[in-house]
């Protein structure tokens, strides 16, 4: 029989990977409540529509990329492919937005078919920041210092470099978008395929081609920042004095744009060297119009979002791991003989005394020896033996691992003691 494997692009996370997501993770999230955010989770499966009206109907994610098909009812469902829209579908749904400040972030599974490489896979994780109901600069900075602590703490910053722009208003972007098109439409044959599609459709995007010739073509090209109307061009002003003053370097990159429709003024991308072409590891900005799109009232808003695949990738790059995160492991107990029930028993005793160590208790029989090599294996730093001598004399064996220290019988009474110290 033939065996089952993964989906193309839907990759297994396994025991000694799952680490380094857990340690990622872990650094995030209290990074995020040090901040005063605050967790919000919702469903991996929306409505279509969410997503046709949040991100553009011709946008690359829209056009080919979503997994969209009819459920039982034959009502057009999508597996989320970005978190903004179902965050903010969430918080209108449940009033969390109409004249209120919310500092929210949320993890998990994204969905896109495109083509799978390295860092990138048709499912993929995210880490997402949204905040709402603030209209100045100042939250824009607090964002990008928030991004850059978290950079900082997991020892990447020096790999990676902040870039930003503004996209102004959405009659600024309007005006720069008939001056790009005037420009680029006498250039059309010169244009890769791609870019003469998105001439009609979605010009803005032309500016992020990966096209060498179309790059060059774009050097003498309008520049966006030269359209910006006053109130986005004193808003920037203001950001990259803030960044300035609180010592976050950065590079203004004229033509970088977001691939989603609803953003505005601020845009940002943390960017590395260090992972060929899939270079970004953090990305977001503004997006003051999208929460009436949806059906809601005005309401501002930023957030960001990190990719955790190459966020850990980054991490694995660098060497920036902290020291025995691979160990799952402090202790591993042994019994031998019949006596697995005492065994477990004695591990809960040390589990409750010592709730920070990792015990791991043998179980399914085997000689001594070959539970040996077991707790050898398994990383532990210590095992601890129970025999049918040590039962009779009420004590336990603690054996180190990787010191070389000898062993010592140790009286049950004395045993949290001595783990203490070891």
């Amino acid at each position: 029989m033939k065996k089952i494997q993964a989906i193309r692009g839907m990759n297994d996370l396994l025991p000694g990977e799952s680490v380094y997501w857990q340690y990622v993770e872990a650094t995030v999230a209290d990074i995020l409540q040090r901040y005063g955010y605050q967790e919000i989770r919702f469903p991996i499966l929306e409505t279509t529509e969410l997503f046709k009206r949040s991100i553009g109907e011709v946008t690359d994610i829209v056009e080919k990329e979503m997994y969209t098909f009819d459920d039982r009812n034959g009502d057009s469902v999508t597996l989320r492919p970005e978190g903004t829209a179902s965050c903010v579908r969430a918080c209108e749904q449940h009033g969390l937005l109409y004249n209120q400040v919310q500092r929210l972030w949320y993890q998990g599974p994204m969905f896109r078919y495109e083509r799978p490489q390295k860092g990138r896979y048709r499912q993929f994780h995210q880490i997402g920041v949204e905040t709402f109901g603030m209209l100045g600069p100042d939250i824009d900075a607090e964002i990008l210092l928030l991004s850059a602590r978290i950079l900082r703490e997991l020892g990447v910053s020096d790999a990676v470099t902040l870039q930003i722009n503004s996209l102004g208003s959405s009659e600024a972007r309007a005006a720069y978008r008939d001056a790009l098109v005037a420009f680029l439409g006498e250039r059309k044959d010169q244009l890769d395929a791609d870019s003469q599609r998105r001439l009609d459709s979605n010009p803005l995007r032309i500016l992020d081609s990966k096209d060498p010739n179309t790059q060059a073509l774009l050097d003498g090209a309008p520049m966006l920042l030269d359209h910006l109307d006053d109130e986005s061009r004193e808003h920037f002003e203001q950001l990259k004095a803030m960044l300035d003053a609180a010592g976050v370097p950065y590079t203004v990159n004229p033509r970088l744009v977001r691939g989603l429709d609803y953003y505005g003024k601020t845009a940002f991308e943390w960017v590395t060297d260090k992972l060929g072409a899939q270079g970004t590891v953090c990305a977001g900005g503004r997006y003051d119009t999208l929460v009436e799109q949806l059906g809601g009232k005005p309401t501002p808003a930023i957030g960001f979002g990190m990719g955790l695949e190459r966020l850990v990738l980054l991490l694995k790059e660098l060497e920036c791991l902290p020291e025995g995160l691979d160990q799952p492991i402090d202790l591993y107990l042994v019994a031998v003989g019949d006596l697995q029930g005492q065994a477990l028993i004695l591990a809960e005793q040390v589990r409750e005394a010592l709730p920070h160590l990792r015990l791991q208790t043998h179980c399914g029989g085997g000689s001594f020896k070959s539970q040996m090599k077991k707790a050898d294996k398994s990383q532990a730093d210590v095992a601890l033996i129970l025999g049918e001598d040590e039962i009779k004399n009420n004590q336990v064996i603690v054996k180190p691992l990787r010191s070389g220290e000898a062993q010592q019988s140790v009286a049950r009474a004395q045993l949290i003691e001595t783990l203490k110290e070891l």
